[in-house]
């Protein structure tokens, strides 16, 4: 009996794993592409930040600024994804077993989940952001 229902799942199976493993490559390429966009954004500002911090801002204040940056992509990205999710759900309908394709609990905690990830890859800029010497910075203006 195992066996035939073994047999019987077996492509819903292979589906699921296709489908989770491409939704990880994704979240990985995802959290990188963040990280990147952060990590130029703060290239380009440095003299931006190098004045900042001359006229008294605090590294707080940059760290603050830089997440804010992500923070803004993040919320905007999870915004059109849900959308876009939520259209597209009903393609893998037959794919779920006693589960919504639309579950409010899973948009939650994955949209959740997204605005963690984006803010951790943009925590590494936002800590070189607060390092910059405002002298270094003025200077290579």
């Amino acid at each position: 009996m195992n066996q035939v229902v073994a047999d019987a799942t077996s492509d819903r199976r292979l589906n699921m794993l296709l489908f989770l493993l491409l939704g990880g490559l994704a979240l990985v390429l995802a959290t990188v592409g963040v990280y990147g966009v952060v990590a130029y954004s703060v290239t380009q500002r440095t003299h931006e930040i190098g004045v900042r911090m001359a006229i008294g801002a605090r590294s707080r204040d940059v760290a603050r600024m830089v997440l804010g940056d992500g923070g803004r992509m993040a919320v905007a990205g999870v915004a059109i994804g849900s959308v876009i999710a939520l259209a597209g759900a009903r393609l893998i309908r037959g794919l779920l077993f006693e589960v919504s394709a639309t579950d409010p609990l899973t948009f939650a905690v994955v949209g959740g989940g997204l605005l963690v990830l984006t803010l951790l890859a943009s925590y590494v800029p936002a800590r070189r952001a607060t390092r910059v010497d405002p002298m270094i910075a003025l200077r290579g203006a």
